[in-house]
């Protein structure tokens, strides 16, 4: 699959925001409510809202976090 370079910042979001979304959301579930067999429908209930929360954060975000790292980064 190739994807026009104008949208690789949204494809880093999508992917970005869907990892950490999937992750977090999995171990905060597991950690809170415990693993049985309530599980997966509460984990995707979880992900469900944390995907869309994460996915325009991480759009607004990445480039103003970009450039504060660079700004923090030595050239040498």
């Amino acid at each position: 699959m190739n994807i026009p370079r104008k949208y690789e910042s949204v494809v880093f979001a999508f992917m970005m925001a869907a990892l950490m979304a999937g992750i977090m959301s999995a171990v905060l579930t597991w950690v809170n409510t415990g693993m049985d067999s309530g599980f997966l429908v509460r984990w995707l209930r979880a992900y469900g809202l944390a995907f869309v929360l994460a996915f325009p954060l991480v759009l607004y975000l990445a480039p103003r976090v970009r450039r504060l790292t660079q700004k923090m980064i030595e050239d040498k």
